[in-house]
C-alpha cells in the first residue's frame, strides 16, 4: 500500500507541471500558437529588385545614336580609331555585377564631346528593406546633390494672379530670366524632374564658363527602373571662344538616348 501512494503523489506532482507549462491562453499560460518561429508570427524578407544582372555598357548604344551624339565620328579618316571611337572605354569597376559604364569622346573641328553611361544595380542586405526601396533612397540622395531648383508655380497652379512684376516679361522693370546670364537656358530648359522615364528621373544641365576657354555645357539625365540606376552625362566644348553649346539640342540628344535605354531595360 505504500508503494501505490508513493505512485499516486508523483503521478499528481507532474500533472500539475505539465499544467503549468501548457496553461491556456486565457490564464496566461503560453499557447502553441505563439511559439517563437512559428509560421504565424514569421516575418516575411522584402522582396528582391527586378534586376540581378546589367548589361554591357560599351554596347547598350548604337552606331547610329553615337553619330547624332558625337558628331564627326562617322568623319574620322583613320578606320583605326574611328571604330575604337565607337566601341567606347569601359569605366573602372571593381563588381561588374553591381556597377559598370562606358565613356566615348570625339573631337570635330567644331567641338569636343563627351559621352558617359552608367549602370548601377543597387540590392539591400536589410530583410526590412528592399532592393527597390533602398534604390530610392539611394536616387533621392543624387538627386539632392544635383540642387535642382523649386518648380515655378503659376498663376494656374496657385489659383490666383501673380503680383510679382518680374513674373510677366511685358510688365516694367521686368527681366528676363536670361538677362543676366545669355548663356542659361530658358525657363523650361532648366534643370528639374522628367516625368515618364523610369520610376522616377531628373535632369541637369551646367555651363563651365571658368577660365579663357571656350564654355563647355554638360548635360545630365539620371533615372532609376527598380532597382537600377542609369546616369548619362553628355558633354560638348566648342573649338571657338565665345560659342555656347545649344542647350536644347544637347538635352534633347541626352533624354533621347535615355529613353532609349530605359526601354532596353523594360522601365
Amino acid at each position: 500500500m505504500q508503494r501505490k501512494a508513493y505512485v499516486s503523489g508523483v503521478a499528481a506532482l507532474l500533472a500539475a507541471v505539465l499544467t503549468g507549462c501548457t496553461g491556456s491562453p486565457d490564464d496566461g499560460g503560453q499557447s502553441d500558437n505563439s511559439n517563437p518561429g512559428s509560421a504565424g508570427t514569421a516575418t516575411q524578407a522584402a522582396q528582391p529588385g527586378r534586376y540581378a544582372t546589367l548589361p554591357e555598357p560599351c554596347g547598350v548604344v548604337d552606331d547610329a545614336t553615337l553619330d547624332q551624339l558625337l558628331p564627326g565620328i562617322g568623319q574620322m579618316a583613320d578606320l583605326d580609331k574611328r571604330e575604337k571611337a565607337y566601341a567606347g572605354a569601359a569605366t573602372l569597376t571593381y563588381d561588374t555585377d553591381r556597377k559598370v559604364g562606358c565613356r566615348w569622346k570625339v573631337e570635330s573641328a567644331e567641338a569636343t564631346d563627351h559621352l558617359l553611361v552608367d549602370f548601377e544595380r543597387v540590392v539591400s542586405y536589410d530583410n526590412a528593406v528592399s532592393d527597390d526601396a533602398q534604390a530610392g533612397e539611394l536616387f533621392a540622395t543624387k538627386q539632392s546633390a544635383a540642387r535642382l531648383p523649386e518648380p515655378a508655380v503659376t498663376s494656374t497652379e496657385s489659383g490666383t494672379p501673380s503680383t510679382d512684376p518680374s513674373a510677366d516679361p511685358s510688365s516694367p522693370g521686368s527681366a528676363s530670366p536670361d538677362a543676366t546670364s545669355p548663356s542659361a537656358p530658358p525657363t523650361d530648359l532648366q534643370p528639374r524632374l522628367l516625368e515618364d522615364l523610369g520610376d522616377e528621373a531628373f535632369l541637369d544641365d551646367e555651363l563651365d564658363s571658368s577660365g579663357s576657354t571656350a564654355q563647355q555645357r554638360t548635360v545630365t539625365v539620371a533615372f532609376r527602373t527598380s532597382n537600377v540606376i542609369v546616369t548619362i552625362e553628355y558633354a560638348e566644348q566648342p573649338m571657338t571662344v565665345g560659342v555656347v553649346p545649344d542647350s536644347k539640342e544637347l538635352q534633347d540628344r541626352a533624354r533621347k538616348l535615355a529613353a532609349e535605354l530605359a526601354d532596353s531595360l523594360g522601365g
